[in-house]
């Protein structure tokens, strides 16, 4: 790839320099270690570098532990929803619309999740699905999504700390820099248990893209940062939300 095809291939100037010159010393070490990081390109890279706050070494050896993991996750590059049809039937998340800013939307619904019929597994491979297609969504120049996790009704039957865990793995190790703001809503206190034990698990950086948002501000944040074109219907929006089911 010339210099020419790797900045369209960058987005433009995105980026300073000196990142650049970091992804490449990245990209050498990583590649002189596992051939496969050829197939990755340079905006995965530099999602790498950013998630080790610019160090070469600890960013390497994160990409290392992702290319084991995808193929090993994904035998056939992708998630079938065969694979993953107990977890869609329960309509616990919706991948519609997009924030103002282009972002794509994720709506969750965790009380709609039974921990005694999840399978670990599937749970794993549900989740990888999940953001595989949320990252197809991403219109170009945009790298992350934001979502909406509506905890109402959620009580201790919907407790699942080795799911909650297991898919927040997936995220920070795998998706790195793919997430831009979490906002959860219909927070009920009991929920608050369950974030003590989490949270130590969320990294530094992710932490602060977690926003717990008051029934009071409700309104006024959805719709600061959704057009009411984009919003679910629920929240007094104009979007539908269609389940798997209704896909067909």
């Amino acid at each position: 790839m010339d210099r020419q095809q790797v900045a369209s291939h960058r987005g433009g100037n995105d980026g300073d320099a000196a990142e650049w010159k970091q992804v490449a010393e990245l990209r050498a070490v990583a590649e002189a270690q596992d051939p496969a990081c050829k197939e990755e390109d340079e905006l995965t890279l530099r999602r790498f570098l950013r998630a080790r706050d610019h160090n070469v070494g600890k960013a390497s050896a994160m990409l290392l532990k992702y290319l084991k993991w995808k193929p090993a996750a994904k035998p056939n590059g992708f998630i079938a929803e065969e694979e993953v049809a107990n977890e869609l039937a329960q309509d616990k998340l919706y991948l519609q619309g997009l924030d103002k800013l282009g972002r794509p939307i994720i709506y969750a619904f965790p009380a709609r999740h039974d921990p005694k019929k999840r399978d670990l597994d599937e749970l794993k491979r549900y989740v990888t699905y999940v953001l595989d297609k949320t990252v197809s969504r991403l219109p170009e120049g945009q790298e992350k999504f934001v979502a909406v996790v509506d905890l109402k009704g959620w009580g201790y039957s919907n407790c699942d700390i080795r799911a909650y865990l297991a898919a927040l793995e997936i995220m920070q190790n795998y998706y790195p820099e793919r997430l831009a703001r979490v906002l959860l809503i219909h927070v009920p206190y009991v929920f608050m248990a369950a974030w003590k034990i989490i949270y130590p698990f969320i990294d530094d950086n992710t932490k602060k893209k977690f926003v717990f948002v008051s029934d009071k501000e409700l309104d006024k944040t959805l719709r600061e940062a959704i057009d009411e074109t984009q919003l679910a219907e629920m929240y007094g929006g104009k979007m539908k939300l269609v389940s798997a089911a209704e896909r067909g």
